[in-house]
């Protein structure tokens, strides 16, 4: 073979290589598979914060790594393990759990995430979060921040019995959702939470279910009624990190992403 001809065939290859890759990307943006950003989302500035393959980008609170005991990559989602799949130590008590933490922080942005929990599913997305401050009033491995909560809320052992701020999309134990509709445990759930500046949304299959602001009296009489009112700091808006909370049930996360929104004068 001539070196024209190969000057001609390798860089036809390479540019082959690459439509390939592309028209690949396309495809799967164009039927909807899970944790790929379309053009558009890319264009607006959204960001995966999980690839569907790995947990770069994550780490369990108060470690350096990922606790591969409680939580596990399954079939391009995040699942946490229920407490009876965790594996025991020799005395026979099982491996100490944690929350699964972003290793970067965020101030002002707006999180998607798609979400479902089995039957009496109990668990919840964390922001605004100190490692720091988590780790000085609460378990060391357990995030302290405010809490978008994920539910079955229709299951008999929490229907009716709970504030109405502890019910999905509330944000859990100050602000409780309006016009949550959840769907049937099993599938899947998509939710948005805002944080523009002093202003916190919390949305739910595509409806607004909560607003609030903080530093406001109305939060503030809320927060004084609540299991943070010892926190003094817990009301801050700080640059946190996004906290996928350990508990004892089956949960499973994909489409995590975030865009970060400009601050306003």
């Amino acid at each position: 073979m001539n070196k024209l001809l190969l000057g001609i065939l390798i860089p036809s290859l390479f540019l082959l290589g690459c439509k390939t890759e592309q028209e690949k990307k396309s495809r799967q943006q164009s039927k909807g598979e899970d944790n790929i950003l379309s053009a558009t989302e890319i264009s607006e500035g959204w960001e995966l914060l999980f690839d569907g393959k790995t947990f770069d980008g994550w780490r369990s609170l108060g470690r350096n790594t990922v606790q591969n005991e409680h939580w596990r990559i399954e079939d391009g989602t995040i699942r946490k393990l229920n407490s009876g799949e965790v594996p025991s130590l020799p005395d026979g008590q099982p491996v100490e759990g944690g929350d699964l933490m972003t290793r970067d922080s965020f101030d002002n942005y707006e999180l998607y995430f798609e979400w479902k929990i089995s039957k009496k599913g109990n668990t919840g997305v964390k922001y605004n979060v100190s490692e720091e401050m988590s780790q000085n009033y609460d378990s060391k491995y357990s995030a302290l921040g405010f809490e978008y909560q994920l539910l079955d809320d229709k299951d008999s052992e929490y229907a009716g019995k709970l504030k109405p701020s502890q019910y999905t999309g509330g944000l859990y134990d100050l602000v409780a959702p309006k016009n949550a509709r959840v769907n049937p445990v099993g599938e899947y759930n998509s939710s948005r939470i805002s944080v523009n500046g002093n202003l916190v949304e919390h949305w739910l299959n595509g409806t607004k279910v909560l607003t609030c602001e903080l530093g406001s009296p109305e939060l503030d009489s809320l927060f004084q009624n609540s299991k943070y009112k010892d926190i003094p700091q817990f009301l801050e808006k700080r640059k946190g990190h996004i906290v996928l909370q350990n508990h004892k049930d089956d949960a499973w996360f994909k489409n995590i992403k975030i865009r970060k929104i400009p601050p306003t004068d």
